[in-house]
């Protein structure tokens, strides 16, 4: 089974705005290649929170960014390591808590 990158085109909005807002603060970023880390990111077991992402400064915003596209597995599209995004969506066993 291959990586999937099915979001919703609400998501997928979200991601460009992230992206290119990254862009205006690491111009030299290859756009194509980090919106496809955060889009396997999102859509292959670690959902972010993307409108709050939008929103975030712009410390915690390239620190999620740039934390992702060197963290994931670009066969699985999971994060490898012990990076977790600081707007991961909770999982399930933190929203029980």
């Amino acid at each position: 089974m291959g990586i999937s990158f099915k979001v919703s085109d609400a998501d997928r909005a979200f991601i460009t705005q992230i992206v290119d807002r990254a862009a205006t603060i690491i111009p030299d970023m290859d756009k194509l290649e980090v919106k496809m880390s955060l889009t396997a990111c999102h859509a292959n077991g670690c959902p972010l929170r993307l409108a709050d992402m939008a929103e975030a400064d712009d410390f915690n915003l390239l620190h999620d960014v740039g934390g992702i596209h060197n963290c994931i597995n670009r066969r699985t599209g999971k994060i490898d390591g012990l990076f977790r995004p600081r707007f991961a969506a909770p999982c399930h066993a933190e929203a029980v808590e």
